[in-house]
């Protein structure tokens, strides 16, 4: 499983529309960034309560992603 599924995967067990959860994989020179997009009634669920799903759901993408010679980094949009 790849880093963007993993992501989708997290996002589309929080939020209560699945079908407009948006995820890609902005490739820079020094670093990999995940973009998130979910419906903005669905926000909060994926934030958390202060970020804490936020800060957890890039604690698991760092963890899934030691190995790569590029940092990744979740961002929600």
């Amino acid at each position: 499983m790849d880093v963007t599924s993993l992501v989708r995967f997290v996002a589309c067990s929080l939020v209560d529309k699945p079908d407009a959860v948006d995820v890609r994989e902005v490739e820079g020179p020094e670093s990999v960034v995940i973009e998130l997009r979910v419906d903005p009634d669905d926000m909060g669920k994926v934030i958390g309560k202060q970020g804490r799903i936020a800060k957890s759901i890039r604690s698991v993408v760092k963890a899934a992603t030691v190995k790569n010679e590029k940092p990744v980094f979740v961002e929600i949009v």
